[in-house]
């Protein structure tokens, strides 16, 4: 059986499809390295002995990136790209979360999630939080930390 590290990139890659669409964020090195530049907080992940077995994705950015992002006049991609390190983050982007099959629903995900925010709004005037759904896990997640942070939650059509 292979290891939770190769499990979680094999479900990741097919949920999501990010290795096939060019408007999403797909966590090359690259990425990584600029998301990482905006704030420590922008990964996640909950491991046991075997591996990952939660990687979460979210990332600070302007209100006015996030508002081009829900007109749709910016991609995933161009609202990475257009953020950067420095630059006043009014908002967080509930980019992904994924776990494993057999670790869902314990709150591990809904914890990762408040801590990773919460550590941004020590930095960050954060007033909004936003996010694409991709299932309805991901939307109840979203909605739930939001009203928990008591801010308001916009999402992509």
């Amino acid at each position: 059986m292979a290891n939770n590290y190769e499990r979680m990139i094999k479900l990741v890659t097919a949920f999501f499809g990010t290795r096939t669409d060019p408007d999403q964020i797909s966590v090359t090195d690259e990425e990584r390295e600029r998301l990482e530049q905006l704030h420590p907080a922008t990964f996640s992940e909950v491991a046991n002995n075997d591996g990952p077995i939660v990687w979460l994705l979210l990332f600070p950015t302007t209100t006015e990136l996030m508002n081009l992002f829900l007109e749709e006049k910016l991609t995933e991609r161009e609202l990475l790209e257009q953020t950067h390190p420095g630059d006043n983050f009014e908002a967080v982007y509930l980019c992904s979360a994924y776990v494993l099959p057999e670790f869902r629903k314990q709150g591990l995900t809904h914890k990762l999630t408040l801590d990773a925010i919460k550590s941004m709004q020590k930095d960050h005037a954060i007033k909004a939080l936003f996010y694409w759904p991709f299932s309805e896990e991901g939307k109840q997640l979203a909605q739930t930390v939001a009203a928990e942070l008591v801010l308001p939650l916009y999402e992509h059509k």
